[in-house]
């Protein structure tokens, strides 16, 4: 009997040095690839492990809340480097993963579904029985059944009139599993196009199933162009991360699941507020899992000539940290820390709240004086504080260009971790 527990000892002990026994992974997607991590959150570092290779280049993924499995979207269309214009594409689709519940590592699952569009985001609802998924153009959504067996199932039937507003940019269950926020961006005036509002579609939803419910578009939706939402852990308020305007609102939820019409507060997600910016804009928003905080991307890759080269034309690439007030909800803007790169698409919280890592898209000329270097894309690394601000560790370089960019990037609790 000793024996046996000697060796079993001696066995984790190995799991543990070959990297084996995570509390948590990361995964972070480069084109088709998608790249697993080994996450050590004491220490704050990452190590890089297998990836996994889509039929289309990755453009959003969300695990199972059990979290055993992992549901990937992908596309051979979307956007052509950091701004340019979006592409159709042929094949789209949602591919299942298995995570190894000790090391992270991820394994197919069953058989990919084909999409009818690009799917530009994807979540589970609360229990793990559906995956949602928004595609932006034509706007809508698509529901799809999860087996027992964490593999994807047969698509539910949406109603024929189901509004998904005008390009849908995220699509979020409400944390009762009674309604779903679809947050429809809209899109920004251009010289030969006038603006698409933007809204907040809210929707009944029962075993998969979903209905009008109501919208959400201050002043007709106009100005108004909204990217992401998170929910509070324990509180009626829902914060939105407001693209173009480069800000956080906060608006109540109600009792049946609807929001407010208007936001509660407003706040300027910027160090430097008010400068016209070709180019910036502000991203993913995500609060932690104690409520006390909320952090939000700002995004900046306009650019200017150099001597020639196209180079960085100035903004913030940051992480805005906001203290919530606990009776009310109000934000109050306390830290914009740099990513050290370039449009941060995507971050995450660790599940337990103690490291944010935050992936910087793309490479980019930067000036520094009359020289010019390249900033490649990167994993970057910051502790959480007991204050809810940040302190940069460390970042890791990803190999990416401006048409094969990191994308999307998040963060798993493993189901071996003992937690």
């Amino acid at each position: 009997m000793m024996s046996t527990l000697l060796a079993s000892i001696a066995f984790s002990l190995l799991a543990v040095s070959m990297g084996q026994a995570q509390t948590a992974a990361l995964y972070a997607a480069v084109g088709a690839e998608l790249t697993h991590y080994d996450v050590d959150v004491d220490g704050g570092t990452l190590v890089k492990r297998g990836s996994v290779t889509l039929p289309g280049n990755v453009q959003y993924a969300w695990p199972h809340p059990a979290r055993q499995y992992l549901y990937v979207a992908w596309s051979d269309g979307g956007p052509v480097g950091a701004s340019g214009p979006p592409t159709g594409g042929r094949h789209h689709g949602v591919s299942a993963f298995r995570i190894d519940r000790a090391s992270g590592a991820l394994q197919a699952h069953g058989k990919s579904v084909e999409l009818p569009s690009r799917p530009v985001h994807v979540s589970v609802d609360i229990p793990g029985t559906h995956v949602l998924v928004a595609h932006n153009n034509p706007s809508a959504v698509t529901v799809f059944e999860i087996g027992r067996d964490g593999e994807i199932g047969a698509q539910r039937k949406a109603p024929a009139d189901l509004d998904a507003g005008i390009y849908a940019h995220q699509v979020r269950v409400d944390p009762s599993n009674r309604s779903v926020v679809v947050v429809a961006r809209g899109n920004a005036p251009a010289a030969d196009k006038p603006e698409d509002p933007g809204s907040l579609k809210v929707f009944s939803y029962r075993n998969g199933l979903l209905a009008n419910r109501g919208s959400v578009a201050p002043g007709g939706g106009f100005n108004f162009q909204p990217r992401h939402l998170d929910f509070h852990p324990t509180q009626p308020w829902v914060f939105v991360s407001m693209e173009r305007q480069n800000q956080l609102q906060v608006y109540s939820k109600k009792g049946d699941g609807m929001l407010g019409a208007a936001p509660l507060f407003t706040v300027d997600s910027l160090a430097e507020a008010g400068k016209d910016r070709a180019g910036q804009a502000a991203g993913t928003v995500h609060a932690h899992p104690n409520g006390r905080f909320v952090y939000q991307a700002n995004r900046a890759s306009g650019a200017v000539n150099f001597e020639g080269k196209t180079v960085f034309a100035g903004g913030e690439n940051t992480i805005a940290v906001y203290a919530i007030d606990q009776n009310t909800g109000e934000p109050k803007l306390i830290q914009n820390i740099d990513t050290r790169g370039f449009s941060p698409r995507t971050f995450a919280l660790e599940p337990g709240g103690r490291l944010l890592v935050a992936g910087n898209q793309v490479p980019m000329a930067a000036r520094s004086g009359n020289s010019v270097s390249i900033v490649p894309a990167s994993l970057a690394v910051y502790r959480v504080r007991g204050d809810g601000k940040l302190d940069f560790l460390r970042k890791y370089d990803v190999e990416a260009t401006n048409s094969k960019s990191l994308f999307w990037m998040g963060l798993v609790k493993l189901t071996g971790a003992g937690q």
